[in-house]
């Protein structure tokens, strides 16, 4: 009975990410950002400790996998394509765009697409297991809820507009499955020679953190990413 229950724990904790990213793109649609945003974050953790578990339960399996993917699927791309497509329904259109006001929003779900292709791709490739190949989905997801819940006020005003959004989707949707390596913050020893890069990436976010409140995690992601590639251009370790 209790190997029974054991093989079902991480299955059980997948569910409750696919779950959260359920509700977080009911919350929304409804315009309920901050919600969509905890619910999202949540779904993280679940994510988080779902592998965790089945890799110390030693009940790993190919259904859990299979089920892993298609909770983030939701959680780290429809979740966020449901955000950007209410946020397009109030961000200001120039007058060149007005044509494609009830359009436009829809575009929104190519980060699902995308994501869900960045997924598949993880699952293949052999070269991402001590680093990544284009950007995570979740810290795609991270970037866009942080930016629409913190700074909400800027991006409905007469400084940013469609276009600015548009674009900015569409480069997400490009990082998430560029052949860029990307770093992981996995440390095999505390040496400042083998882990330069992760270190100067913590030290750095620190002041983020402290003075840009919510949108801080949209800045983290961005300065993850220019680090990123600094390392790639330059081959710093």
């Amino acid at each position: 009975m209790a190997n029974l229950i054991t093989r079902h724990i991480p299955n059980s904790i997948t569910c409750c990410n696919l779950i959260s990213g359920c509700m977080a793109t009911g919350a929304a649609f409804y315009g309920n950002y901050g919600w969509a945003f905890l619910l999202i974050f949540i779904g993280a953790v679940f994510d988080f400790f779902d592998g965790m578990s089945a890799r110390l339960l030693g009940v790993s399996s190919p259904i859990g996998k299979e089920l892993d993917s298609l909770a983030d699927v939701v959680t780290f791309g429809v979740a966020p394509s449901a955000m950007l497509f209410h946020l397009f329904h109030f961000v200001v259109y120039p007058a060149f765009m007005e044509p494609l006001r009830d359009i436009l929003p829809y575009t929104a779900f190519l980060i699902a697409a995308f994501s869900a292709l960045r997924l598949a791709k993880f699952n293949l490739d052999t070269r991402q297991t001590s680093s990544f190949i284009g950007v995570p989905t979740p810290a795609n997801t991270l970037f866009w809820a942080s930016l629409i819940v913190g700074s909400h006020a800027f991006l409905v005003s007469e400084k940013f507009n469609a276009f600015f959004l548009f674009f900015a989707m569409l480069l997400s949707c490009f990082l998430l499955i560029a052949e860029i390596p990307m770093f992981a913050l996995k440390f095999k020893n505390l040496s400042w020679r083998d882990n330069k890069i992760k270190f100067i990436f913590i030290l750095t976010c620190i002041p983020m953190i402290i003075f840009l409140k919510l949108s801080c995690f949209a800045a983290i992601i961005a300065w993850y990413v220019v680090l990123s590639l600094l390392a790639a251009r330059f081959h710093w370790k």
